[in-house]
Order: structure tokens, then C-alpha cells, then sequence
């Protein structure tokens, strides 16, 4: 049996895989290692279902919680931090356990990105205000005209790939499409790796999901968005668009009931893990999908098939 040097975690938000993830940590002596784009940032502990203290007292967690909310978290930075972290669990002994519902970040780890250079922070900030002024709509024209490939790429009601797109255009006088075609270099090797993807029935993911929603708001979500709002913070910023943030911001300016901002909420959360499960199913037909809610269980079961 070859050696597995990684275990990836994937699986739709509220699925049970940060269960499963700690579990296989207490069982292996793992490292967890954030895979979600909203859980590197530490203004949204509740809301993003962070690990609690007693998890992270428990076992050694990486790459959550440390990004302030000012600023906008890349793919690229992931990577480079997630290589680290990786790199780090080995040296002390532990085994690197990756999980997260983010597609992207995974795919920088297995197949790597494409080499683009840093953009300019003026060139950034140049082309935030444009799509500011002028609109995603606008800005899509502008890009149809200097780079009708992309452009052909991308949603008109797009805004933060129209930005990228431009600014890259800009910084390297190269098209982001042609950069995509540029190979990267993976972090991981998929024949390396146990891979897995927790997939509930769909009844099971909604009824996790509107309780766990229940359970924030118990725990003080409102109060997270009440001190996200007083910070002022570029609605176009990644954090702000953090599942919850919306019907609650709505909430707090009276212009929806608590019942009309969860129900809200719930229902954002329920079509974006239903859009995560269609991509999860496109892209990881291949990984080992692991169906049961006792992730307790779904460890131990692991562990006979792990060798480390």
C-alpha cells in the first residue's frame, strides 16, 4: 500500500467534512489546513463556521482566521501559504489534512495556477474604482473591446473576474486567457493524496444547514455583522459577500424582520451548496465520496484504508 502523505476533504458547506477532518486528526496526528475562502479571514468566526477553541486545542489547525477583512485573499496567496503549511505539518511529524468547499483552492494545490505576475496595487485600485463607476456591465464592454476572448469568458454581472482580467491585461500587456494556458506547479501529487468528498442526501444538507444557521445566530452572528458594518468596509471586498452577511446587514437597517433575514440567509446558503454540490460532482467524480453523517464512524472506517 502506498504511503499517503495527504488527505483532501471536500464536500458542500454545513456537509459534516470539518467533523471528519478533526476526527482524522485526533485518530492520525494531523495537521487540519484551511481549504475555504471565507474562513482565512478572522472578522467572521461564527458566520464562517471557524473552528471552536476547543478544536483547535485539540489538534493543530493552519491557514484560519489570519487575513484581516480589509483585504482581498487570492488564489495564488493560498497556495503559496497552503504549500507552507503543508510543508511544515510534514517536518513536525503530522499529516497535512486539507479541508474545505472551496474548488479553486484545491485545484492550486493538485494541478497548480497559472504563473501570472503580482499586479500593481495602483493598477488594482485603478480598476476596483472603474467597476465602481461604471458597473460590472461597463466594465465587461470595456473588456470586450481589449480582450474579446475573455470577455466571451465571463458573466456580464461579473465584476471581480472583469476586474482581474483587465488588470492583468494591463500589468502584462498578456491576456489572461493566455496565462491560463500556462501549466502551474502543483503543491500535490493526486496519486499522493486520499481524497474525499463528503456528500449528504440533500434533505440531510438542508436540515444541517438551517440548524446550523439557527445555532450562529444563538452564538452571536448578528453581533459579527453589526461590527462587519461599522468598519465601512468596499462591498466589492471578498468578506462581504460572506453567506449571511447580506440578509443580516438588511436586518440591521430595518429593512427586513429577524424571521425575513434568516429565512434569508438559509436560502443563500442552501443555493450556494447546491451549486457547490454540481461543481463537486463535475470536477471530483473521481475522489471517494463518503455519505454518512457519523463522521465519527467514517473515521475510524478511514483509518484501516490509511497508511502514514
Amino acid at each position: 500500500m502506498k504511503k499517503t502523505v495527504a488527505i483532501l476533504i471536500a464536500g458542500p458547506t454545513a456537509s459534516g467534512k470539518s467533523a471528519l477532518a478533526h476526527a482524522l486528526a485526533e485518530r492520525l496526528s494531523g495537521t487540519v489546513i484551511n481549504a475555504d475562502s471565507m474562513q482565512v479571514y478572522r472578522d467572521l468566526r461564527v458566520l464562517t463556521a471557524r473552528p471552536s477553541e476547543a478544536d483547535t486545542q485539540s489538534v493543530p489547525y493552519r491557514l484560519y482566521g489570519h487575513v484581516p477583512g480589509t483585504e482581498a485573499y487570492s488564489a495564488a496567496r493560498y497556495a503559496d501559504e497552503a504549500r507552507a503549511a503543508i510543508a511544515e505539518a510534514r517536518a513536525a511529524g503530522q499529516l497535512p489534512i486539507v479541508v474545505g468547499g472551496t474548488g479553486l483552492y484545491f485545484k492550486a494545490l493538485l494541478e497548480g495556477l497559472s504563473p501570472v505576475p503580482p499586479i500593481p496595487a495602483e493598477i488594482r485600485a485603478r480598476w476596483r474604482q472603474a467597476a465602481a463607476d461604471q458597473g460590472a456591465a461597463g466594465l465587461h464592454a470595456v473588456l470586450a473591446d481589449r480582450d474579446p476572448v475573455m470577455a466571451a469568458r465571463l458573466s456580464p454581472t461579473d465584476p471581480q473576474r472583469i476586474v482581474r482580467a483587465l488588470e492583468v491585461l494591463e500589468a502584462t500587456g498578456t491576456s489572461l486567457a493566455r496565462w491560463q494556458e500556462m501549466p502551474g506547479e502543483p503543491v500535490i501529487q493526486r496519486d499522493d493524496a486520499l481524497a474525499l468528498v463528503v456528500s449528504p442526501p440533500r434533505e440531510v444538507l438542508r436540515q444541517r444547514i438551517d440548524a446550523r444557521f439557527d445555532a450562529m445566530m444563538a452564538e452571536g452572528a448578528l453581533e459579527e455583522v453589526r461590527a462587519l458594518a461599522a468598519l465601512g468596509l468596499d462591498p466589492e471586498l471578498p468578506l462581504m459577500r460572506a453567506l449571511g452577511v447580506r440578509p443580516l446587514t438588511e436586518m440591521l437597517a430595518g429593512r427586513a424582520t429577524p424571521a425575513e433575514a434568516v429565512e434569508a440567509a438559509k436560502a443563500e446558503t442552501r443555493q450556494y451548496a447546491k451549486r457547490q454540490v454540481t461543481w463537486l460532482r463535475s470536477n471530483m467524480s473521481s475522489w471517494k465520496s463518503i455519505e454518512t453523517q457519523d463522521m465519527e464512524s467514517s473515521a475510524s472506517q478511514l483509518c484501516d484504508i490509511i497508511k502514514v
